[in-house]
């Protein structure tokens, strides 16, 4: 049983958020940014290992060659992440604690964004166990060079993934503000960050060396 709360906890969009305010669990590392990202009330929204559902894109017709260059550009920042973490492919989007929406994101508060990021809680039932578990929706845009669709998603991937804060560096990919060269690749700094966050306690004080009876892909 899965159980979707109805609030949305976290939201970040790429180029449209200011780089949030300092977290309260202390200043990170200089080779880091942790001290930048945010937990939901519940702890930290990170896993060993998640689920991906990617929406499915045309393989023949006039929109094939557009579909196809936006799934290859994300299938290539989920391969960045994928050498930090343990990636699962869904056969369904129910399955899924992370979907992938080929879409531009709905303007927000009158600004308009490539990418966003949103993320709920779900009460999930996993080896007899009731435990809280991140579920997020991705929306990355088609309408930009294959280069920006790829470190748009990479920097999406990145909150999904349970990075809900902003650098404060322009050459990391999870850059508040992009430079002028869209970032491809994850930064020592990205990863310094992303691997300090897996050792922390997730949602409902899990340790950060394990998740019970979590199953991969399954409902």
């Amino acid at each position: 049983m899965v159980r979707i709360w109805g609030a949305i906890f976290l939201v970040a969009s790429l180029w449209l958020l200011p780089a949030p305010a300092p977290a309260e669990q202390g200043k990170g590392a200089a080779g880091d940014y942790r001290h930048r990202l945010e937990p939901t009330p519940h702890g930290w929204p990170r896993l060993r290992q998640w689920c991906v559902w990617i929406e499915p894109v045309a393989a023949i017709g006039p929109a094939a060659r557009w579909d196809q260059a936006w799934l290859k550009a994300v299938e290539a920042a989920l391969a960045s992440w994928g050498e930090l973490v343990a990636i699962s492919r869904a056969g369904s989007p129910e399955q899924a604690q992370v979907k992938l929406l080929r879409r531009r994101p709905p303007l927000q508060g009158g600004r308009a964004s490539h990418g966003r990021a949103e993320l709920e809680l779900a009460s999930v039932q996993r080896g007899g166990e009731t435990l809280l578990e991140p579920r997020v929706r991705v929306s990355i845009s088609p309408g930009q060079r294959a280069e920006a669709i790829q470190a748009t998603a990479l920097h999406e991937l990145g909150h999904a993934f349970g990075l809900w804060g902003h650098s404060d560096q322009p050459l990391d990919a999870m850059a508040a503000v992009p430079g002028p060269t869209p970032i491809l690749a994850l930064t020592g700094r990205d990863r310094a960050t992303f691997l300090w966050l897996q050792q922390q306690p997730g949602l409902g004080g899990q340790e950060g060396t394990a998740d019970p009876g979590q199953a991969p892909c399954g409902p």
